[in-house]
């Protein structure tokens, strides 16, 4: 959702700013509406031939979890180039074949994006380039073991965990397979 146009800039943060605004209501008084603005985040979920790429991650004052690769979007960088990057620094891993699985605007009360992008036919290229409140250990696993973990309470992007459990309640979990496989015989 975004912020109008007419909001004043009243709180800037670190990552978090706050914004506010009149708003005419439906009976038509007048109240102030507020919202956070924060640079959008992406995650990635690399592929290397038949097999995903998991991260399992800790972070100060968070308990480790499975997760997905990425982060927060530096200034000016579009969606694409933060997962590139993100790739990179947190797994040393590089693709040229990118899809976009899909966009999520999770809370109505901020303005944020988050772009969960594919990575097919991974290769790696460097080492790990971990920020210091990171640690980060790779786990490859298969289709099944991935929708597993990624099922689980134990799994930290909740937005991609309900999309995986809609595809397979739907039964389309075969529309999933095919965006993460080039070769359709995994």
């Amino acid at each position: 959702m975004n912020i109008p146009n007419h909001a004043k800039k009243v709180f800037e943060g670190i990552i978090f700013d706050v914004y506010q605004w009149e708003q005419e209501m439906f009976d038509g008084s007048r109240a102030t509406f507020e919202r956070l603005k924060r640079p959008g985040t992406v995650v990635v979920i690399p592929v290397i031939g038949d097999k995903l790429v998991l991260a399992r991650e800790q972070q100060p004052g968070m308990a480790e979890c499975f997760t997905l690769l990425g982060g927060r979007q530096e200034k000016n960088e579009e969606p694409l180039e933060t997962a590139k990057r993100e790739l990179m620094e947190e797994a040393g891993l590089a693709s040229d074949d990118w899809k976009l699985f899909k966009v999520y605007e999770p809370v109505y009360k901020i303005d944020w994006q988050i772009h969960a992008f594919v990575a097919r036919g991974c290769r790696k290229v460097a080492e790990q380039t971990l920020d210091a409140g990171e640690k980060i250990r790779l786990e490859e696993c298969s289709f099944d073991a991935f929708l597993e973990k990624a099922l689980s309470a134990d799994f930290w992007e909740r937005e991609v965990s309900n999309d995986l459990f809609r595809l397979k309640h739907e039964g389309r979990m075969d529309e999933f397979r095919k965006l993460l496989f080039v070769d359709s015989n995994f």
